[in-house]
């Protein structure tokens, strides 16, 4: 069992509160405990993505695709946005997922303009182990929380996410 008594944050605003004890500091311990926890989430997911070669980024933009079905295409302005990735980046980003084999582009039957990134059976393949891997990773994590504190968990950080991100 973790100890949950004290954390680093713990004494960052038991300090905070001895240079400023006029100051409420106490909404740090929650934005400071969830900045910590997205670098050590994100280190955590880069080790269980790299068991598959696959960089974060590139996981992203597979599960996008994967998540649309059958035939796991869309057009790469969508893909950038589904991601929340810039459009800036997109297409060199594709062209490294082509290069291996696991997206092609096709012509847009409808669009001229618009070319289809599509997920090709290599990338299908891959996206369907990262998953596994990453479904694996996320319930060894969340581990010692009981389920419906994990369900209450994922309310308020569905609450602070749509009062930040709107």
């Amino acid at each position: 069992m973790i100890d949950i008594n004290s954390d680093i944050v713990d004494q960052l605003l038991a300090q905070w509160a001895e240079e400023h004890p006029q100051k409420d500091v106490s909404a740090l311990g929650v934005v400071v405990r969830i900045q910590l926890l997205g670098k050590l989430l994100q280190r955590q997911a880069t080790t269980a993505l790299a068991k598959h070669a696959l960089k974060h980024w590139e996981y992203d933009v597979l599960a996008v695709l994967r998540r649309q079905g059958h035939p796991f295409e869309m057009a790469a302005t969508e893909i950038a946005k589904a991601a929340m990735l810039t459009t800036g980046a997109m297409t060199t980003r594709i062209d490294g997922l082509q290069s291996r084999g696991l997206v092609q582009r096709r012509k847009s039957v409808s669009d001229g303009r618009s070319i289809p990134v599509r997920l090709t059976a290599k990338g299908k393949n891959l996206i369907d182990h990262a998953i596994d891997t990453r479904l694996e990773d996320a319930t060894n994590i969340l581990g010692g929380i009981a389920s419906a504190d994990r369900t209450h968990l994922a309310k308020w950080l569905k609450v602070l996410l749509l009062e930040i991100d709107g």
